[in-house]
C-alpha cells in the first residue's frame, strides 16, 4: 500500500536532509560553528568635534556637518555628513554631496600657493603672506587708476568700475554681510552672486 506525501511534508523533510548535509559537510571540513563575539572598528568620530557647514557644491546650500579630531594647526577631518538639523536637507545629500570627505582630505589637492608670472612657461611655488600682499596690491592699483569720484554732473559717486565680485553660491551670511562691507568701502559696484545668475 502506498501513502501520499504531501508536498508540505516533502519540502520540510528535504530541507532538514539539506541542513543536515550542510552541517556535516562544514564540521568534517573542520568549520568551527560555536557563536562568535564580533569586535566593531571604533567609530572614527568618537573622540570628534562636529563643526556645522555648508555643501560647496551648487546654490542649494545642504547643511553639513563636518566632524574633526586634534587643536589648531594639528586639526584633521575625519568625516563629513548631511546634518539633519539643516531645514534645507534634513541630513540628506547628493551623490556630489555625499563624496565632499574626498573634497577636502585628497593628496591631489593644492596646498601650496602657485604663480605663474605674465609671459612666463613655469609655476612658481610662493609663499601665502607674499601672494596676499599681491592681491592687495593689484587691487588698490586697480582702484587707484580708475577711481571716479563725481560724475560728469557733479552727483558724488566715489566708485570704481574696474573691479568685479561674484561670490560662491554657498557663502553664509555673515561671509556676505563682511564681503559686501569690503567691496563696498573699496568702491565697486560691480557686485554679483554665483546662486542667483
Amino acid at each position: 500500500m502506498t501513502q501520499a506525501v504531501s508536498r508540505r511534508t516533502f519540502l520540510k523533510g528535504t530541507g532538514v536532509a539539506m541542513a543536515g548535509t550542510a552541517v556535516g559537510a562544514l564540521v568534517g571540513l573542520g568549520a568551527d560553528l560555536t557563536p562568535k563575539i564580533a569586535h566593531a572598528q571604533e567609530a572614527r568620530i568618537k573622540q570628534a568635534k562636529a563643526y556645522p557647514s555648508v555643501c560647496p557644491y551648487c546654490a542649494v546650500g545642504c547643511g553639513t556637518l563636518l566632524h574633526a579630531v586634534g587643536e589648531g594647526s594639528e586639526r584633521k577631518i575625519v568625516n563629513i555628513e548631511g546634518n539633519p538639523e539643516s531645514p534645507v536637507n534634513y541630513g540628506d545629500l547628493c551623490p556630489k554631496g555625499a563624496a565632499i570627505y574626498q573634497l577636502h582630505v585628497n593628496p591631489n589637492r593644492l596646498s601650496k600657493v602657485l604663480h605663474r608670472a605674465p609671459g612666463a612657461t613655469n609655476w612658481e611655488v610662493w609663499d601665502i603672506n607674499k601672494a596676499m600682499d599681491r592681491v592687495a596690491e593689484l587691487t588698490k592699483k586697480s582702484r587707484d587708476e580708475t577711481f571716479v569720484e563725481k560724475l560728469p554732473n557733479g552727483k558724488l559717486v566715489n566708485m570704481t568700475p574696474a573691479i568685479f565680485s561674484l561670490g560662491g553660491a554657498t557663502m553664509d551670511n555673515e561671509w556676505n554681510h563682511l564681503q559686501q562691507k569690503l567691496l563696498r568701502g573699496l568702491g565697486i559696484i560691480a557686485i554679483e552672486n554665483q546662486a542667483r545668475i
